[in-house]
């Protein structure tokens, strides 16, 4: 079926887009027509692809400015512009906010902080040069939003990020919108290290009131309507993309449970 949203001519980055969510989100970009530029520590042992179209790679740690000049540089070469930036890589491993060290816990805030503002800030002076402008998406997480035990950091480095999205969407108007994807549980091949095993998953997943966790497809279908024209007036904004949340404690201890 032809994509309704069709982003032929588009020059897109996704970091972190080898595996997993961003993977999910590169692909997606493919599907409507746009050419993607993914960036990783690590070459991928293939690269995303869709309608006989492939992505290409640079490699790259977001937490060093010189290779976050690179991937703008690859783009703008290869493309002759960037119209789309998703910060999607990020992450962070379980640690007690107790015994997390000093040199721990600033990592995490660099990896999901300020890598992405770093990564803003260079797109928006390539999108500011361009008649066309351009459209900064920043995946965030519901651990910005709610208590985040056992990732503290994490949590404390997404609640930033979204504050950070509304500040640039005022400064960089009207020529570059910023917005924000406030995910929630989402599937990945690597879902199980979390849950145990596939029952695991499924239990989580039934806490969800749409009965399941996202796709990496789900949160790359959000990014192509929030890089198209359907959300020209969009800025500033953060989606809640978690199935309905999460379902109250209380209900279930009232119900004995």
């Amino acid at each position: 079926m032809q994509d309704t949203l069709d982003l032929t001519g588009q020059a897109v980055i996704v970091t972190g887009g080898s595996k997993g969510v961003g993977r999910g989100i590169a692909t997606r970009f493919l599907e409507a027509g746009a050419d993607v530029v993914i960036c990783a520590r690590k070459a991928p042992e293939s690269l995303p692809e869709a309608r006989g179209r492939q992505a290409s790679f640079v490699e790259a740690d977001v937490r060093d400015i010189e290779h976050i000049e690179r991937v703008v540089a690859a783009c703008v070469e290869r493309h002759g512009k960037l119209s789309v930036l998703v910060n999607n890589a990020g992450g962070s491993p379980f640690a007690h906010a107790d015994q997390a060290s000093p040199r721990f816990s600033e990592a995490i805030i660099r990896l999901n902080l300020l890598a992405p503002l770093n990564f803003c800030q260079l797109a928006n002076r390539q999108m500011q040069a361009q008649a066309e402008g351009g459209s900064i998406i920043n995946i965030a997480s519901v651990s910005g939003v709610r208590p985040s035990p056992g990732t503290a950091a994490y949590g404390a480095a997404k609640a930033g990020l979204l504050n950070l999205t509304q500040s640039l969407a005022v400064e960089w108007a009207p020529k570059v919108r910023v917005n924000a994807i406030t995910a929630g549980l989402i599937e990945t091949e690597q879902t199980e290290l979390h849950y145990g095993d596939a029952e695991g998953v499924a239990r989580v997943a039934r806490t969800v009131p749409l009965g399941r966790m996202a796709t990496p497809k789900d949160v790359g279908d959000t990014c192509v309507f929030l890089a198209s024209p359907l959300a020209s007036y969009l800025s500033g904004a953060s989606i809640l993309l978690h199935g309905g949340g999460e379902r109250p404690a209380f209900l279930d201890a009232a119900a004995g449970k």
